[in-house]
């Protein structure tokens, strides 16, 4: 009689534990044991059943311990022959089912192990609980995060606000409510809001650093000479574009979206452009607002020349653009729905010990239940961005769909993106300098594991699992559309590797970027308001604090606003920062290498943006890998 040695392994978090009986079989190459009991941590087989492939593990509830729920983090197997195999669970058991599980070192990966495909095939939409358990929140993450506008409000002491329907009548009046709660960097845009160094900037460091590109030639719709943007006669346009010293930032895409009613009163949303110069000392400054996209008598485009609050309207106007382009375009569409594609298929084509699943799991922590939050509390019908923004309702779903047409693969990749856009150059573009790092980071990383399992082009194409994972992207998740680039099959390692690294930074580094300043940019409303309420000026010298305030939005949609990007911003204690690893899914030691090796540059990185942010008047730190979580988890 021989004997297999089982160690299981309980995972380390709260009501993980069962008070059922286990029970455990073992499947190797050469035959299977019986259903055994775990009463001794022993399996005794007649004779050897050769390599081990598989386990089933089952558990039955007694009298008076009915079924429970069981968390087992990995089963290891000592088999006679000394060698140990490891099976990683890391999921939730709350059945009385039978559960196959494949040994840990992807041992016949291409083969079929006969295993039972028991994934989901449908969507995932009915609520937290149709979601498979071992990917919803944990119970620390659950009882501290509420979703709800209202926590937010508590949290900052708005409450009794948020049905307040008026006006602000002075600027002193938002500062009070905004002493509730202040950041370092909020407490500065306050202070520097109104300055053009500043609203430059921002297309750079700021939440939403996707929009702004190099301007080598003016487009046809924004037409403004030498005379009007630099009538000093110090500059040329012609020569400051060959220069590559003008950028422009072109909102097209919320051209023609309807805007939203709220509190029964039309809102006003523009499709501005806004031109832009790099001066001397390396500062960005916008030299020329255009607020609507057809050139018109009624559209006047706007200078720092004009009247103190014509061009101040004017760029309120392109920060309220900026809001629902971030919040729609480039936070929600490209980082929490992307995420929630790759990791849906995931879940569906590719089992626990694929190399696959292994290096892409971490990076799908809850966000299929963020994002069911995201679509029940912030864009449903009776979502906060639904009533509060100036793209709820209908036209959030027509810029959705305009967005959409946008994403292409090489903007999903940050050096193509950065290419694309012609910012190698510009200075002081701290999301470009560490986001660049982090991908280089995080492609030596992807490209060392998924070497170590792919020794060739040939065993990519063989890998039918790996293929059903891409091709799923393809067709649910981009629509079969080839203009996007992205790839409907894999043919080489190269391939998988690129694809690979721009989902590891889709789902941490790029959502960092765009989701942890929200409060810090967008807590001071009049920097970011979520919707306004008069339309623009259609003559210059018709606008006055009075009109300003009359155009910002009303007291209930800024502290609605406020309070959601205050929840949006926020940390929970079970963060899990980028490169570190609470559940062991390799088996291997060389991928435990890379690991290391991984998280060793990103401290190094981490340490290197940390003293230069000592220099800086506003630091940047939402590449720093220490503040990255490791998914779009928030």
């Amino acid at each position: 009689m021989l004997s297999y040695d089982v160690t299981v392994s309980t995972a380390d978090i709260v009501a993980a534990t069962t008070f059922n009986n286990v029970f455990i079989k073992l499947v190797g190459e050469d035959g299977e044991s019986e259903r055994k009991w775990l009463i001794n941590f022993k399996v005794h087989c007649s004779e050897s059943i050769g390599k081990l492939v598989l386990i089933e593990l089952d558990k039955q509830g007694l009298l008076i311990f009915p079924e429970d729920s069981w968390f087992p983090s990995k089963v290891e197997v000592k088999s006679p022959e000394g060698d140990v195999y490891v099976f990683p669970i890391y999921r939730w058991i709350d059945d009385n089912q039978v559960h196959r599980f494949r040994e840990g070192t992807g041992l016949g990966i291409f083969l079929d192990l006969r295993q039972k495909n028991t994934r989901q095939k449908g969507p995932i939409a009915d609520g937290p609980l149709s979601l498979p358990a071992e990917v919803r929140f944990s119970f620390t993450k659950t009882t501290e995060f509420f979703f709800t506008a209202t926590a937010g409000l508590t949290e900052l002491q708005l409450k009794g606000l948020d049905d307040c329907e008026e006006n602000w009548p002075d600027i002193d009046s938002i500062d009070r409510v905004f002493c509730c709660k202040k950041t370092d960097i909020s407490e500065y845009v306050q202070d520097h809001w109104k300055e053009d160094s500043f609203f430059g900037y921002q297309f750079l460091n700021a939440v939403n650093p996707t929009m702004i590109r190099r301007c080598s030639a003016l487009p046809g719709n924004l037409p403004v000479t030498d005379e009007m943007v630099f009538s000093g006669g110090q500059f040329r346009l012609e020569e400051e574009m060959q220069k590559g010293n003008i950028f422009l930032c072109d909102y097209k895409s919320l051209d023609g979206i309807k805007a939203n009613t709220i509190n029964g009163k039309q809102q006003y949303l523009m499709a501005p452009l806004v031109l832009l110069h790099k001066t001397p000392d390396d500062k960005l400054m916008p030299i020329a607002i255009q607020l609507k996209q057809i050139p018109a008598g009624d559209n006047p485009i706007f200078f720092p020349s004009d009247s103190e609050y014509d061009w101040l309207t004017a760029k309120i106007f392109v920060r309220s653009a900026e809001f629902s382009e971030h919040q729609l375009n480039a936070h929600l569409l490209r980082t929490h729905l992307l995420a929630e594609v790759f990791a849906v298929s995931l879940l569906r084509n590719v089992p626990m010990v694929h190399p696959l699943y292994k290096l892409l799991i971490p990076h799908t922590r809850y966000t299929l239940q963020i994002n069911y939050l995201a679509r029940r509390r912030l864009i449903a019908e009776t979502g906060v961005f639904t009533e509060f923004s100036a793209t709820g309702g209908e036209g959030m779903i027509t810029f959705l769909k305009k967005s959409l047409s946008s994403v292409t693969y090489s903007s999903l990749c940050l050096p193509d993106n950065i290419s694309e856009r012609g910012l190698e150059s510009v200075p002081n573009f701290y999301y470009r300098d560490d986001g660049l790092r982090l991908w280089s980071i995080i492609n030596r990383f992807v490209q060392g594991v998924l070497s170590f399992y792919y020794k060739n082009d040939l065993e990519v194409k063989q890998d039918s699992e790996l293929q059903k994972w891409i091709q799923d992207i393809y067709e649910h998740g981009f629509l079969s559309q080839k203009d996007t680039g992205i790839p409907q099959s894999f043919s080489t390692v190269a391939e998988v590797v690129r694809f690979v690294t721009m989902v590891v930074f889709t789902c941490s580094a790029q959502h960092s970027a765009v989701n942890g300043g929200q409060y810090d940019y967008g807590g001071w409303m009049p920097n970011n308001p979520i919707t306004l309420q008069l339309p623009p000026p259609t003559t210059k010298g018709t606008t006055s604090e009075a009109t300003m305030l009359k155009t910002l939005p009303d007291v209930n949609a800024t502290v609605q606003g406020m309070a959601t990007m205050w929840l949006l911003s926020k940390r929970s204690t079970d963060f899990v920062s980028l490169g570190q690893y609470p559940e062991e899914h390799f088996s291997e030691e060389i991928p435990f290498t890379f690991i290391k090796d991984f998280q060793a540059e990103l401290r190094q990185l981490s340490a290197e943006i940390e003293a230069r942010n000592v220099d800086l008047e506003i630091p940047y730190t939402y590449m720093d890998p220490g503040d990255i979580e490791n998914s779009v988890a928030i």
